[in-house]
């Protein structure tokens, strides 16, 4: 299965929209917002550059003293945990231009380009949460735990090792699997890193943080709607990429995804953060998989866990950037009421 990197100046390129394709499209790369094949673009498009957002505009005051007097493991969850975020976005950013090269279908790719804006805004908003209430050289140590942190550097490697197998060899398989690989990380293992930090807001700790946290959780919403959107569109148009071996393959990218970060979590939470247990952290982990599976269609991979368990219902209810103000003095922050936040119902 050939997948053709596409031309920059294609003065022979197709205009006509039924001609456009996700892959192996004669796109003469042409911005035009009018005539749309892919017409969810449109929403996701505004929705997403409503999502505007300046992490220095987020007072953390309350953090610099906050995270002096985290218990030691709240602290060793915060960092590790940071440490795991800050690499995810690096390795987003990194790896979206080697996606649009071969995306040959123009607004998604404009999609694309402001998804890789908004993970250098996360990177901004991270190094400043780090500046601000680390020293120089905690935050050094932080930003590389997974050099010296093998659990973490099992984390990281589970997606960094599928966009390497696009990356080296570029076939219409490998960047199907890459495009899962981003689901899985859009839509698991971010949500369960952010489930921490809300843990530590409803305890009434590091409140700017949390701010931070949701800000990043709402593009993220808006990311996971772009790649399952992607995915449903290639399954019309490449059918054979869904056929039932890959779709096995799939499903069992997605329940190793989950696997690995109930691992994760046992190893870095475990029962050790104050509103947070093995057994509900497990379970709604299970559920995050059979809710990615379903959104592709690829059905459910752990039975039992088809509904949001009732103890975690507070994770969501969190995660809204406008339903809880920081402290007095974030005015400007919640000027950003003007987007709305997607319900995670994908």
């Amino acid at each position: 299965m050939k997948l053709e990197r596409k031309a920059l100046f294609n003065e022979h390129g197709d205009i006509e929209l039924n001609k456009r394709k996700l892959m192996n499209g004669n796109t003469t790369n042409l911005n035009d917002f009018n005539n749309l094949k892919y017409t969810w673009v449109s929403d996701w498009y505004r929705q997403a550059m409503n999502n505007f957002w300046i992490p220095e505009e987020i007072n953390l005051n309350q953090d610099i003293k906050d995270y002096r007097n985290l218990s030691e493991d709240e602290k060793t969850a915060y960092d590790k945990i940071l440490s795991f975020l800050i690499f995810l976005d690096s390795l987003q950013m990194a790896n979206l231009p080697n996606l649009s090269e071969f995306i040959t279908a123009n607004e998604v790719n404009l999609c694309l380009t402001i998804q890789a804006y908004q993970e250098a805004i996360h990177s901004q908003s991270y190094g400043y949460i780090l500046d601000t209430i680390c020293s120089p050289e905690e935050r050094s140590e932080i930003l590389y735990q997974w050099k010296d942190d093998p659990f973490l550097l099992a984390r990281n490697k589970f997606i960094g090792d599928k966009y390497n197998d696009f990356y080296y060899e570029r076939t219409k398989l490998n960047l199907a699997k890459t495009l899962i690989a981003n689901y899985i990380l859009e839509g698991i293992y971010f949500y369960s890193g952010f489930m921490f930090f809300y843990a530590l807001g409803r305890n009434g700790k590091m409140p700017g943080t949390v701010q931070e946290i949701r800000y990043i959780n709402r593009d993220e919403n808006t990311h996971l709607w772009l790649f399952r959107s992607i995915l449903l569109d290639l399954k019309k148009e490449e059918p054979e990429l869904f056929n039932e071996e890959n779709i096995q393959f799939y499903r069992n990218m997605i329940i190793q995804g989950v696997e690995e970060e109930i691992k994760w979590a046992d190893y870095v939470l475990g029962d050790r953060i104050s509103g947070l247990s093995k057994t509900n952290v497990d379970a709604y982990l299970k559920y995050l998989g059979n809710l990615r599976s379903k959104g592709l269609g690829l059905d459910i991979i752990f039975p039992g866990f088809e509904k949001e368990p009732e103890s975690m219902a507070w994770v969501a209810e969190y995660s809204d950037p406008n339903a809880i103000k920081t402290d007095f003095f974030e005015a400007k922050v919640s000027a950003y009421a003007k987007s709305t936040v997607i319900e995670d119902d994908l």
